[in-house]
Formats: C-alpha cells, structure tokens, sequence
C-alpha cells in the first residue's frame, strides 16, 4: 500500500480504526454508518472509499468520533494498492452496489403478483427511498442500477388499461393463431427473443405492433408489458412466462431462455453471458435509428439463427 505524496489528490481514501473491546455498541454505530458510506473493506486492514471531498467530511467526522469513544482512527489518502489493482477495486465496489440492488429486487418480487398491485405501489416509495440511498453510495455505476430503476418505474405507475392477464392454467396454441401481439417500443433482447418464441412454437402467422401501456388495442395480445397480458412473473421474464404458459418443451429453447434470463433480469442466476452479446446487438441496431419492426424482425432473425447453431 502507497500513500500518496504528489500534489494531485490519490484517488482513495482509506479509513483504519481501533476501539476498545468494551465499546460493543459504539462498534456498532460506526460499522452501521461505514455500511451508509458504501465503504469496501480491506481484510483486517481498513475501509476503503473513492477520494473526495463528501468522502473525505464523512471519514473525518466518523475518526473524530471514534476518538471521542476512546479508540485511534486515521484517515488516509491512498494511491494504489500493491495486491489490488484498481479495476478489482472499482469491481468490488459494483459488485458490493449489486448485493445492495439485488435486496430491493428481491423486495419487489415478493408483491409482483397482479392482486398485489396495490401494496406494491405502497412498498414502491419505501424502496425508492433505499434505492437513492444506495445510487448516492454507487460510484462506480454499477450495471443494475438501471434496471432497478426500471423496476420500481413499474412499481410507482397506475394500473393502466390494458389487455387482462391470461387465466392460468393449460392454454392451447389452437386459441392463439393469427393474432396481434402488442409489446412496448425499442423491443430489448427478452421482447425480441418473445416475439421469436410466440412465432416459432404459438402462433406461426403472429402479427405484431407497438403501443404504450395505455393503449393497446382490443383484439391486441399484450406482451412484455408492464401491466396485463405476458408479462414477468415472480422471478421469471417474459421468454420465460410465455414458454410455462404454453409448455414448450424444448432443450434449445431452454438454454435460449436462460440467456435471456441473465441479460434481461440481472441476476446472475444462470451464468449464461451469451444473452448480454444478443443485447448489445440489439442496442446498436436501435441507435441506428431504425423501425421498432426493423428491430424485431431482426431481433427474431438472430433469435433464429442462435436457436440453429445451438444443434
């Protein structure tokens, strides 16, 4: 560990400390308030922190209570790290925000089913207020910040007209040919890889539009919407919705549904990568500026492919 020594400011604060075997509760306040900071911890070592000027007020403040307590705190401008170089900090730190992220996923998730719309929105504020919290926390960016955001944008809105959930249950693909499938704008990797999935195996003759929330039309089949229709369910995407519902049964599918899974969820449940490639993808094509049917008709072009090389 090098401290820095240069007139430009090293780009880490560390914070060591010691208190009194005694002070169990005090212990206990700081390690409550280092956890506010979004500190990364260095073993046995110290508390690790990107250098500024809110970090380096909230360090000094905590060291100057630390000493009212009895203990010995210094606080410490870092330029690097022998055994840490600073692309595994600057990980740690994501991976830290992610654990946090993950928590308010797993919050929402408990009230994802339509009857518990209600309790949702009222959980919602509550965990719009930890999520800043953690965003103020997240120096680094970490990749589920926006898809949280997404989340509880879905959780604060109104329930808007659209087509009704599908009862439960066994439903026949005999009911579902020739329809239109209505989905959002700027269709994303779990959208386009639905859309393949509903060609493929559901309705071969699938007609499909764009509309937002409020305005799908009647004879519309909503899907990947965020009210009504074939949505996510629980921890599920749509991909995956859609192949229970129907009960497609297929090792290829499978495998395309965990990568959609990992790319459009975010958590790491699978550890299939292939699925975040697909995106990017898709991604550039769209700030291409071309068509939303542009884009799925291409998206499903590559679903398609995917699904022939799997063998």
């Amino acid at each position: 560990m090098k401290s820095g020594s240069g007139s430009a400011n090293p780009p880490w604060l560390l914070l060591v400390f010691t208190l009194p075997s005694k002070r169990a509760s005090e212990r206990v306040e700081v390690w409550r308030k280092l956890q506010r900071f979004g500190v990364v911890t260095l073993g046995n070592s110290g508390y690790l922190l990107p250098n500024g000027p809110d970090n380096q007020e909230r360090f000094e403040w905590l060291a100057s209570a630390v000493r009212d307590y009895g203990g010995t705190a210094s606080v410490v401008e870092v330029q690097e790290i022998d055994n840490l170089p600073e692309r595994q900090l600057i990980k740690n730190f994501r991976d830290a925000r992610a654990r946090d992220y993950r928590e308010i996923i797993k919050e929402l998730n408990k009230f994802s089913a339509p009857s518990r719309h209600k309790r949702l929105r009222t959980h919602a504020k509550r965990l719009r207020t930890r999520f800043q919290e953690i965003v103020a926390v997240d120096f680094f960016r970490c990749p589920l910040q926006a898809h949280v955001e997404k989340l509880l944008r879905r959780a604060e809105v109104e329930t808007p007209r659209v087509s009704p959930a599908p009862k439960r249950g066994r439903l026949r693909t005999q009911e579902y040919q020739q329809k239109l499938w209505v989905t959002r704008h700027r269709p994303g990797v779990d959208r386009c890889g639905s859309a393949w999935l509903i060609r493929r195996f559901i309705d071969p003759k699938a007609r499909f539009d764009f509309a937002d929330e409020a305005h799908v039309p009647p004879q519309g089949i909503a899907y990947d919407m965020y009210r009504g229709g074939f949505g996510h369910r629980g921890d599920d995407c749509t991909f995956e919705t859609l192949m229970k519902e129907f009960r497609i049964q297929n090792r290829k599918v499978d495998l395309i549904a965990e990568m959609i899974h990992d790319a459009d969820v975010l958590d790491e449940k699978f550890g299939r990568p292939e699925g975040f490639g697909i995106n990017q993808v898709l991604k550039g094509w769209a700030r291409r500026k071309i068509s939303d049917r542009a884009l799925l008709e291409q998206g499903m072009d590559l679903f398609e492919g995917l699904y022939e090389s799997l063998g």
